[in-house]
């Protein structure tokens, strides 16, 4: 969701309330341990954080500190230069331009030094300008959750094996958020991919076009990456450019990351983490005592006991939502307004959406009336009035639009990944609201589900966060929130197209005019709630902890996580 300003009182907030003070350092009495759980509600899917499952299963809240990029994602949701890696500076030109350097000691973790390939691989996946024939034309060879900016690129000056590159944009066209660009968790090794797709260089391959070096270059791209459940990875396809570095994955003990001996930063401070994903059972690991950070949709674990931590329910940055099918019993507009209609959502925020000590206005204040615009923002008042309509509950109204739709008593399955106990709740709540108006609503949610299956037709909505991600979400920039409902992103499980919309995204990335802005997304939401590809329903609440004796644990309600600085964390018993 978009977010034109930086919000600091957030952050301030956290840091107060969760920074969890442990020990003095070098008192006899306490110990460093060497190893750290990390319990979070994104999923181990795929290490690549550019492909459409990376970006669905969250896996930038799990790989920022492994995979690092020119910026990452902070705690409030902004972005921060992470120097480490390299630079990245606007110069001046007719057309925009970003001098790119990477830092000369920059070198992968299988002793691969990091180079401007890196670039010219995340450039062509998600420029979009590569593709193959289809049955309905041409279709994309790579799998990108989003071509936001990559597709505005016009080139990437850059010799083999650089540390520098220059990118330069289309004529006439800038794109502001430019700095969600080649970020953190999604910068991936091209040396690798040149390897096993036997291409001689990414490079070359680039600028020449050569489709068949480039398919097989795509192919890997999509699949190589991919974290089986198995556990079986071949690790010299997953090098690290970060200070941690992958050791070993697998369904019962989750993935442990190990700090990376070739690492040129600032070393991390413990040696192990264990990312312990939705799928492990928290309850049972807390129990055993086996982990020293909880980041995780707030009651989404029944009966979830974190005494002896230092714990806090804040309001994320992500955006609770259902994300509505375009076909199906969704293919009428009649349909998905009736929906909109009979959702209690002034309810849902008061019993499942509202957070302990909830401001009165700002982020987590009610109800979330945006599909793009943050409610801490200056502009959000002033673009929600089209939300009216929907306020909650309107079974006189749901009635007569499933009567316009033409459909006696449809049946709506909403989608999400188990276990998650509230959104259980949010989905029998739904049931009971709409069954008045003669909508049946199923709990479709499942221990496998993705949101592939919405475009599949197994559901007809996803209930998750921003861009259907079921665990960590959102940012300031709002680049996913707005891509997720653009016209062929991989990010748009809802298969929602419209070419207004695509326009005004276009010119929302381009002009920074506050009065522009205002009347771009004025336009932008009147349009979202007219055709309803999406329902939002609350700033998304997190419940973030830090155990006993655990320092420098910030929370980040974001898509990184409360892991985005994970190589700082101590932990003294």
């Amino acid at each position: 969701m978009r977010q034109p300003r930086t919000a600091g009182r957030l952050i301030g907030a956290l840091v107060a309330g969760t920074l969890a003070a442990g020990p003095v350092v070098g008192c006899s009495s306490t110990n460093h341990v060497p190893s750290i759980g990390y319990a979070t509600d994104a999923t181990i899917a795929s290490y690549n954080g550019g492909s459409t499952l990376g970006a669905a299963s969250g896996s930038r809240a799990i790989f920022a500190r492994v995979l690092t990029g020119f910026f990452y994602t902070g705690p409030d949701g902004q972005q921060v230069a992470d120097t480490d890696l390299g630079t990245a500076k606007e110069v001046p030109g007719e057309a925009q331009t970003i001098q790119y350097r990477l830092n000369p000691d920059g070198v992968y973790s299988d002793g691969v030094p990091t180079s401007c390939d890196d670039l010219v691989l995340a450039w062509a996946a998600r420029s979009g300008r590569f593709t193959k024939p289809g049955d309905r034309g041409p279709l994309p060879l790579f799998d990108a959750a989003s071509t936001a900016g990559y597709s505005d690129i016009e080139r990437i000056d850059c010799q083999t094996g650089s540390r520098d590159a220059t990118v330069v944009f289309r004529p006439g066209r800038r794109y502001l958020p430019w700095r969600n660009l080649f970020t953190a968790g999604e910068l991936m090794p091209a040396h690798v991919a040149a390897r096993v797709a036997n291409v001689p260089t990414v490079v070359s391959a680039v600028q020449t076009g050569d489709s068949n070096a480039l398919g097989r270059l795509a192919e890997f791209w999509n699949t190589g990456w991919t974290i089986p459940a198995s556990g079986d990875l071949d690790l010299s396809r997953f090098p690290s450019s970060g200070p941690y570095r992958i050791e070993s994955f697998s369904k019962e003990d989750g993935l442990v990351l190990v700090a990376n001996e070739r690492w040129w930063g600032n070393k991390a401070e413990t040696g192990r983490i264990v990312v312990l994903p939705k799928t492990i059972d928290l309850k049972e690991k807390i129990a055993e005592n086996a982990v020293g950070v909880v980041d995780v949709g707030a009651g989404s674990v029944k009966d979830l006991s974190l005494d002896g931590f230092s714990m806090r329910t804040v309001a994320g940055r992500g955006a609770e939502q259902l994300v509505l099918a375009t076909g199906g019993v969704f293919a009428s507009l009649d349909a998905r307004r009736a929906f909109a209609l009979c959702l209690p959502r002034q309810a849902l925020f008061d019993k499942l959406g509202k957070v302990p000590d909830a401001p009165k206005t700002g982020l987590g204040s009610g109800p979330l009336n945006a599909h793009l615009v943050q409610q801490d923002s200056l502009l959000y008042p002033a673009v929600i009035g089209a939300a009216d309509r929907f306020s909650g509950g309107d079974v006189t109204g749901a009635t007569k639009a499933v009567a316009a739709s033409g459909a006696a008593n449809p049946t709506i399955r909403i989608g999400y990944l188990r276990p998650d106990d509230r959104r259980a709740q949010t989905v029998a709540m739904i049931a009971t609201a709409c069954k008045p108006a003669g909508i049946t609503v199923i709990d479709a949610g499942s221990p496998d589900f993705t949101s592939a299956q919405l475009a599949e037709g197994r559901v007809d909505a996803v209930l998750g966060s921003t861009a259907a991600v079921p665990g960590p979400a959102g940012s300031i920039a709002g680049v996913a929130a707005t891509s997720s409902l653009r016209t062929g992103s991989g990010l748009n499980v809802g298969r929602f197209g419209n070419g207004r919309y695509d326009a005004i995204t276009d010119q929302l990335a381009a002009d920074d005019n506050s009065t522009a802005q205002l009347n771009l997304l004025t336009d932008a939401e009147n349009l979202l709630w007219a055709e309803l590809p999406s329902i939002p329903l609350f700033a998304t609440p997190r419940t973030i902890a830090f155990g006993k004796g655990l320092r420098n644990g910030i929370a980040g309600p974001t898509q990184a996580g409360s892991g985005w600085n994970m190589d700082r964390w101590v932990l003294e018993r």
